[in-house]
């Protein structure tokens, strides 16, 4: 039988696949009297590690590694159908908002259900009966909001390296500025051809163009916003390539016998029929500053409508008999026929008594201090320069 004859250590390691921490212990043993090697001490190492050594963390790879399968194929797509039912209450709803069928968006939730009642034990969502909103159990509401902030995220992340590599570029419009994009566009056509740079033209409301540009999703915005008349305020911090300046007035239906005057004062013009915006957006700032955010209880409002070519399509058929707040160049528009108004509107402005008389302002919107990170050839600046250089040219031309 052999002896131990002096002591020794080892260092012996131990890595638990079930995620916890490795632990990294130090033994010495030395002989007893009759030779026999005995464990004195068994602790955690206090050596300070080399450094110049560096030793891969595994913890992360173990948690990886013991990822659920069922975790693994779920698509962000599942994930974004999940929030779209949340949000809507419903299947259909939610089918409606991402454009595709019932049954398909139902698969998805079914599929699941499925996938978290195994994995946890506990539904996501549970139909309540038909034509019932979903009923999103604790797991479930857990779930759609980490997928929520997930998908926004890597949204930001795509549009971050978008924008620094400098091949595409996204600017939104509303359907009212982009006969002036379009001009812009071509001062800047035949470069990005030659260097294979992309424009993403992108459809805003003015309601959510805002909230679009600060969260990423374009570039560039061409909209407007309400101001009061002569002044330079900007809502937000942006930067900002002013187009015009707008008057407003009320676009009609009404015959003369019912509105005669050729301008309605601030008191009667709660007493006028109205076609209003049935949420936010720049008519809406307009009708919020004149009579307060209870401005829809002030109103004699006959109908709501969620843009102005339903407004001018109600006015034109009949089925509605009133006035909508726009701007003089849409007004024009409607009732030259360049818009689909007709013959059978007419404009009433607004009198002097409004206070204070407020404009529409129209120009093209960027993140403050965006453009300074790239030189004056990165896409971004090159779009901005031919919107300054289109201005400087003469006034865009307006509907």
């Amino acid at each position: 039988m052999s002896r131990c004859k002096s002591e020794h250590s080892g260092l012996v390691r131990r890595d638990l696949r079930s995620g916890a921490m490795p632990l990294h212990y130090r033994t010495t043993t030395r002989p007893d009297p009759n030779g026999r090697c005995l464990v004195t001490n068994s602790a955690q190492s206090r050596t300070p590690a080399n450094p110049r050594v560096r030793i891969p963390d595994t913890d992360s790879l173990n948690g990886l590694l013991a990822c659920s399968p069922m975790l693994l194929e779920l698509t962000f797509d599942q994930l974004r159908t999940l929030v779209a039912v949340q949000e809507a209450d419903s299947a259909n709803a939610a089918a409606r908002i991402l454009g595709r069928e019932q049954s398909s968006v139902q698969k998805q939730i079914d599929t699941l259900n499925r996938s978290f009642r195994r994995m946890c034990g506990e539904l996501l969502a549970v139909r309540q009966g038909r034509g019932q909103p979903f009923r999103f159990t604790p797991t479930g509401t857990a779930v759609a909001d980490q997928a929520r902030a997930m998908l926004a995220d890597w949204q930001a992340r795509v549009n971050d390296a978008r924008r620094r590599i400098g091949k595409t570029l996204a600017i939104g419009t509303t359907e009212f500025t982009l006969p002036f994009v379009g001009k812009v566009w071509q001062r800047v056509c035949d470069e990005f051809a030659a260097r294979e740079i992309e424009l993403n033209v992108q459809h805003v409301r003015t309601k959510d163009s805002f909230a679009r540009l600060d969260a990423r999703e374009i570039d560039l915005l061409c909209g407007g916003f309400a101001s009061i008349t002569g002044a330079g305020d900007v809502p937000g911090d942006y930067e900002f390539l002013q187009w015009q300046r707008d008057g407003l007035v009320l676009l009609t239906n009404l015959p003369k016998r019912e509105l005669p005057v050729p301008a309605v004062s601030v008191n009667r013009l709660p007493n006028v029929p109205l076609i209003v915006p049935s949420t936010g957006g720049v008519i809406v700032d307009f009708l919020r500053r004149w009579y307060g955010s209870d401005f829809r209880n002030r109103l004699t409002i006959v109908a709501t409508i969620d843009d102005i070519y339903y407004g001018l399509a109600l006015m034109r058929s009949k089925m509605a008999y009133g006035c909508m707040l726009t701007s003089v160049g849409i007004a024009h528009a409607a009732v030259d026929g360049r818009l689909p108004g007709g013959p059978d509107l007419r404009l009433v402005g607004l009198g002097p008594d409004f206070d204070p008389m407020m404009e529409l302002v129209t120009g093209t919107f960027a993140r403050r201090g965006e453009r300074s990170a790239f030189d004056t050839s990165h896409p971004l600046n090159l779009l901005w320069q031919a919107f300054a250089d289109e201005i400087a040219s003469g006034a865009p031309d307006s509907l």
